[in-house]
């Protein structure tokens, strides 16, 4: 059997990229074993404070790239969605206009970071919010 290899990415709340690689005869026990070695160094996020449903957003001091995540919290949950739907929601909720490229920056970016999951094709983008592990992304590579 080759040997595995598996890295897990974490990204902090400044941006910053951490990666851990391991080499060998992975296992689910094994792979469990470092995601919680991932959370005993901080690694893994805080829960989020969630907004509250009457919250301004506009007068809020959050950035764009905040507000398109708070969007996506709130309208698509748990379904697929495009950068359209995104864009369309944005403009409607917080009555300021955000562009089609923004939009897809934002969500390639939170795809990239594991936040998001991405399928499609280029011009078919769907993403959908990432289940239970927000900011470690897991990636086997087989040699």
């Amino acid at each position: 059997m080759p040997a595995r290899k598996m890295r897990v990415e974490l990204f902090d709340s400044e941006g910053n990229r951490y990666t851990i690689s391991f080499e060998g005869q992975i296992t689910r026990e094994k792979a469990l074993h470092l995601l919680d070695l991932v959370e005993l160094l901080g690694g893994m996020p805080n829960e989020e404070q969630p907004l509250s449903a009457g919250a301004n957003l506009p007068n809020n001091p959050l950035s764009r790239f905040e507000k398109v995540h708070y969007i996506i919290k709130k309208h698509f949950p748990i379904i697929w969605f495009s950068s359209k739907d995104v864009q369309s929601v944005y403009e409607q909720e917080l009555k300021e206009p955000i562009s089609l490229s923004t939009v897809s920056t934002y969500l390639s970016r939170m795809a990239n970071k594991g936040l998001l999951l991405r399928t499609g094709g280029a011009n078919n983008l769907k993403y959908k919010v990432a289940p239970n592990v927000p900011q470690a992304a897991i990636k086997q590579q087989f040699k």
